[in-house]
């Protein structure tokens, strides 16, 4: 793979923006350049340090308790990852991050609305998970009797966009434009990433010293001294090889990067039936078959990763990352940026779209019109039940269990699949996280399999693309449970709580179409005993 890199004198072709590296069809040449924009992320930013360094100050001069991130997907995952792994700055505001419509995960994110300002971001401007959100923090906020809400406002978004026009209408207290040819997933050293990470006290001229001085090892010739290149050379060769479970094995302080890289890697590979499939936060004492193949990232001056020493015994494909500090995160962007646009161009598939993408939204889209014209959500009948939860197959999996029960649906794990569970539930909370993390690591222990987690809607926005796109190696489990207490939405005919039932719904519906073998578990109640006991009965029929 290495030798095909220097044969296509990639690197100078990826720098100067040579769109037929990739492919000779003018038509994805026209979509791919227009996708190149974070190439120049670095310069796009770095002339708005001052102004990105006054909007934080002048925020913090209003003491606000909290900020919170309206986003989903590319505009927010790199800001968490800045939050987990660099923390708030003293003195600073509380920082949050909202990816979820589900109705508690709102309640908690907006308990502070009447103190709180919020970082609307979304590259489109209308989508949809981020408007809802905003409508309700903006009604929040008026209810405690703020009139004057824009002002509690940041967005973050591309020239011409709806929430562009919206926020300057409405007198936002800061907007900030990014540049057009940016993609989401790619978006982490752009504004999407840096202004969020400027109002949590960051040192964002020091993250983009460590990106910029990563561009310029990217842009050595030589691929096998080349980072990025290397590492794309390293995903696309496991992908050939049969090795298409990329397991990230990461230091502590820098787990929450393996979701950052999830995303990038899952919806720039997972098309055309084909993709490298991202392995992120798996117990340490998962099993790795021959599917496998392993990118371990060390903390310099911080003890050794446990498994490490296992795994360079075992003979898998291993690359070794060791970051010198925490602040070079926004190398490690970078490189893996790089690295995804160059197994991108040895797998033969544009690294830069998301074709699938549209399927679940379109299904959703179609499911809440049905509602708002019958005042339910169409369903069928379930196939079973195990404990009071409804299970309903997809057709590929209910032609594939041959009549068996639906009961017996994780008899139809093969060789070389990878199991994920898509759960629709408030992210992180206990005691349904861990009852969830607990399900992915039994069952991949019992079946000797990859596994994936996410939380719904998030993961439409990241590795709902593989699931559809990729190569048809993936079972699904989606979990659904009404909220104790639903939330409506303001000046919509639905509440939080349809719209992540309908979510899930057409999700469910796209992988049905996609002939992927899935389940439904809809439990009536949100109740984490209830929902251990049912996989309990799926692990062992």
């Amino acid at each position: 793979m290495c030798t095909r890199l220097a044969d296509a004198a990639f690197a100078e072709a990826l720098w100067a923006r040579q769109l037929e590296v990739w492919t000779s069809d003018r038509g994805t040449q026209e979509k791919i350049g227009n996708r190149l924009g974070w190439l120049t992320a670095i310069d796009a930013v770095a002339p708005q340090l001052a102004r990105l360094r006054a909007t934080a100050d002048s925020i913090r001069g209003s003491s606000p308790t909290d900020i919170v991130l309206l986003g989903m997907g590319g505009s927010s995952l790199a800001p968490e990852v800045l939050r987990q792994v660099l923390g708030v700055a003293p003195g600073y505001p509380r920082f949050h991050m909202l990816d979820s419509v589900d109705p508690d995960a709102v309640r908690d994110a907006l308990s502070h609305a009447a103190t709180s300002v919020f970082i609307e971001a979304s590259k489109s401007g209308s989508t949809i998970e981020p408007t809802v959100m905003a409508a309700e923090a903006r009604a929040r906020i008026i209810a405690s009797g703020e009139p004057n809400w824009g002002s509690r406002f940041v967005a973050i978004t591309d020239p011409g966009t709806d929430l562009h026009r919206r926020a300057v209408a409405n007198g936002y207290r800061d907007v900030f434009v990014n540049p057009p040819d940016i993609g989401g997933r790619f978006s982490a050293l752009s504004l999407f990433g840096m202004v969020p990470a400027a109002l949590m006290g960051a040192d964002v001229g020091g993250i983009l010293a460590h990106a910029r001085e990563m561009e310029t090892a990217c842009r050595g010739t030589r691929v096998g001294t080349n980072p990025g290149l290397a590492l794309g050379a390293f995903m696309a060769a496991g992908a050939a090889d049969g090795r298409d479970k990329l397991t990230l094995l990461l230091h502590p302080r820098l787990a929450s990067f393996g979701l950052w890289v999830e995303q990038l890697v899952a919806e720039s590979t997972g098309k055309q039936s084909k993709g490298v499939v991202p392995i992120a936060g798996e117990a340490a004492d998962a099993s790795l078959g021959s599917d496998r193949a392993v990118v371990a990232v060390s903390l310099a001056g911080e003890p050794p990763l446990p498994s490490l020493e296992s795994i360079r015994a075992s003979g898998l494909p291993l690359v070794e990352i060791d970051v010198p500090d925490v602040t070079a995160i926004g190398a490690e962007f970078l490189r893996w940026e790089v690295a995804t646009a160059a197994a991108g161009q040895l797998m033969g598939i544009n690294p830069f779209d998301e074709p699938n993408v549209s399927e679940a939204k379109e299904a959703t889209s179609g499911l809440l019109n049905s509602y708002e014209t019958t005042g339910e959500l169409p369903g069928g009948a379930p196939d079973d039940h195990i404990e009071g939860a409804a299970l309903t197959l997809s057709t590929a999996a209910r032609e594939s269990l041959h009549g068996r029960a639906a009961g017996r649906f994780l008899q139809l794990l093969r060789s070389g699949d990878y199991f994920a569970l898509l759960a629709y539930l408030p992210p992180d909370r206990e005691p349904f996280h861990a009852a969830l993390q607990q399900i992915r690591s039994s069952i991949g222990a019992a079946f000797g399999c990859a596994t994936m987690f996410g939380y719904g809607p998030r993961y439409l926005h990241s590795t709902g693309q593989l699931h559809k796109g990729g190569a048809d190696n993936g079972v699904f489990v989606i979990v659904t449970a009404p909220p104790d207490s639903d939330l409506p939405i303001p000046d919509r005919p639905y509440s939080f709580g349809v719209l992540e039932m309908a979510q899930a719904l057409g999700d469910f519906t796209s992988l049905d179409r996609k002939g992927r073998r899935a389940l439904h578990v809809h439990l009536p109640k949100r109740d984490a005993g209830m929902l251990r006991r049912v996989f309990e009965q799926l692990a062992s029929s």
